[in-house]
C-alpha cells in the first residue's frame, strides 16, 4: 500500500511538473515550431501516449493543420487537413468539447481510419485548444492498446491544451509584433536608399524605387539587402 502511494504521488508531481513546465512557454519568447515540439513532447511522456500531435485551426480555410507531433510515422504526418466540423477533430474545434474515443478503428467518425490500422493506434482524447472561449486549434493523444480515459487524465490534457493555446497566442502575437517591426525598418531603408540613389544618378523617386526593385529581383536579394548595400556604399564614400 505504502509503494502504491508513493507511485502515486511520483505521477502526481510529474503531472504537475509537466503542467509547469507548458504554463512556463507563455513568457518564453521561444519559437512557435520550437514551442510547439515540445508540447507535444510533453504531452506524449506524461500521459504515455504513442501519439501526441497538435493541430491548429486556418481560420480563412476553416481547416485543422497537423503542425506538430513527435511521432515519425510518414503516414501520419502526411495525413489531410480535417474542415471544421468533420471528423472527430473537426467536432471538438467546431463546438469547443473534448471527445474520447475507444477505438478509433471502429468508429464511423474518424477520418483517417487507415493510418490507424497501419500505426497500430487504438483510443483517442482530442481536447480543444482555446484562448478566451476562442478555439486555436486541437490537442490529440493517442494510446497502442484500448483505454478508458478517465477524468483525472483529461482534465489533465485540458489543462495542457490551456496553457499550449495561451503560449501560442502570445507567440503568434510576438511574431506579428516582430514582422510588423521589421516591415517598418525595411521600408525607412529602402526610403534612405531611394533618396540617395535620387540625388547621385539625378532620377526620381519613382525611378530610383523602380531601380532598387529590379536589383532585388536581378540579385535574388530581398529589397532590404539591396537597400542597406547602396546605404553602405554611400557611408563607405563618405568617409573617403
Amino acid at each position: 500500500m505504502a509503494t502504491k502511494k508513493k507511485d502515486n504521488f511520483q505521477i502526481y508531481v510529474k503531472q504537475i511538473e509537466a503542467i509547469s513546465k507548458v504554463a512556463n512557454l507563455i513568457t518564453s519568447g521561444m519559437y512557435l515550431g520550437e514551442l510547439l515540439r515540445l508540447v507535444v513532447h510533453v504531452t506524449a511522456e506524461i500521459m504515455n501516449s504513442k501519439i501526441s500531435s497538435l493541430m491548429l485551426l486556418d481560420p480563412d480555410k476553416k481547416e485543422l493543420v497537423v503542425k506538430a507531433t513527435q511521432s515519425i510515422s510518414e503516414a501520419y504526418n502526411k495525413k489531410p487537413n480535417i474542415r471544421l466540423g468533420e471528423g472527430i477533430a473537426g467536432v471538438v474545434a467546431q463546438t469547443n468539447k473534448p471527445i474520447c474515443i475507444l477505438d478509433v478503428k471502429a468508429d464511423a467518425r474518424y477520418l483517417n481510419q487507415d493510418v490507424a490500422k497501419i500505426e497500430g493506434l487504438y483510443s483517442l482524447a482530442c481536447v480543444p485548444m482555446a484562448v478566451k472561449g476562442r478555439v486555436i486549434g486541437v490537442l490529440n493523444c493517442y494510446t497502442s492498446k484500448k483505454h478508458k480515459f478517465s477524468k483525472h487524465e483529461l482534465d489533465l490534457l485540458s489543462a495542457l491544451a490551456n496553457q499550449a493555446a495561451i503560449a501560442i497566442e502570445n507567440a503568434e502575437l510576438d511574431l506579428r509584433a516582430r514582422s510588423a517591426e521589421e516591415a517598418l525598418t525595411t521600408r525607412k531603408l529602402v526610403e534612405r536608399a531611394k533618396d540617395i540613389l535620387s540625388q547621385d544618378a539625378s532620377i526620381t523617386s519613382s525611378e530610383a524605387y523602380r531601380l532598387i526593385q529590379k536589383q532585388s529581383m536581378d540579385m535574388r536579394k530581398s529589397m532590404r539587402e539591396v537597400a542597406e548595400a547602396i546605404i553602405l556604399a554611400k557611408d563607405i564614400r563618405a568617409k573617403k
